[in-house]
């Protein structure tokens, strides 16, 4: 999908922006900016879209996304309740890669900074300690002033720089320049089928929602997305299984048609395809991983 460029405010008396925003859900907006965003889930679950990428967030989560690299947040289905005491915590910091001067960048101590940055590019989930001192750096540097402002931030390159405890996130990265009427478009069928995937959701219905007719829908969605709507629609989905899987209150059957599936042997197929795993080995990799970090 075509995302959205989004103007990052960014005091001008400040090198780098750091926020802190306690809200009821994320408003999904399908975006990006030049600036890097370095992103810490401290409350809320949900799904992201990073790129060619589509999973789960949950609480501690950090993840670095490099310039330009479109995405979005969008929260589970219960923050959107009226009656919902649900609420998202997160921290984020946003910066462009010259911020510190152009010249950092050129300077032979520096030399793990442009590494850093064209790693970013395809996104960065931080894992292990580096999680865990990453997430103590971005609480600090919310009260920081002045010089230990910068100190802070420098000390948060510098361990995003030499770690190796990360995953990548996307298997290809796109500069994009966006065009006002598919943002709207694709956002409105973006939109639709977060709300509507546990449904049979057809193409007469989702290419009306994008004012198109099925055969221009199918080949304007390929194009923009490099993939069917069918595919896309079976990852949210199988995203939304997985979430419930290792909450592990759900027999799998059940889990299946909450997910929209119509049959089982049919979940089973995709899932695998989508995982690589069946959904049984995916809910006991996750929790030995539980139980190994407990």
């Amino acid at each position: 999908m075509k995302p959205l460029f989004h103007k990052v405010p960014v005091k001008p008396e400040s090198t780098f922006s750091v926020r802190h925003d306690v809200k009821s859900n994320f408003v999904g907006i399908w975006h990006y900016h030049p600036e890097l965003e370095l992103h810490y889930i401290i409350r809320g679950e949900g799904v992201k879209f990073i790129g060619d990428k589509i999973s789960n967030f949950s609480p501690g989560e950090i993840v670095l996304l490099g310039e330009n690299l479109p995405h979005t947040w969008r929260s589970s289905d219960q923050y959107y309740q009226n009656n919902s005491d649900l609420e998202i915590e997160v921290i984020v910091i946003h910066f462009l890669p010259d911020c510190l001067g152009k010249h950092i960048l050129s300077l032979p101590e520096a030399y793990l900074l442009p590494k850093l940055f064209e790693k970013a590019k395809s996104g960065m989930d931080i894992k292990g300690e580096t999680r865990v001192k990453i997430a103590e750096l971005m609480q600090a540097a919310l009260n920081a002033t002045n010089l230990e402002r910068i100190v802070i931030f420098l000390s948060i390159l510098q361990t995003l720089s030499e770690t190796t405890e990360f995953k990548q996130i996307v298997t290809q990265q796109n500069v994009y320049q966006s065009n006002e009427m598919d943002v709207v478009r694709l956002n409105k069928v973006y939109n639709y089928t977060l709300s509507n995937y546990n449904k049979d959701i057809t193409l007469e219905e989702i290419a009306s929602i994008a004012n198109l007719s099925v055969t221009s829908f199918c080949r304007y969605f390929k194009l923009m997305t490099r993939k069917t709507y069918y595919d896309f629609l079976i990852e949210i989905r199988i995203s939304h299984a997985c979430r419930a899987l290792v909450e592990d209150k759900l027999p799998t059957e059940m889990i299946c048609f909450d997910c929209g599936f119509n049959n089982v042997s049919n979940f089973y197929r995709h899932f695998k395809k989508v995982t690589g795993l069946t959904p049984l080995e995916y809910k006991r990799k996750y929790l030995r991983k539980s139980k190994q970090t407990a």
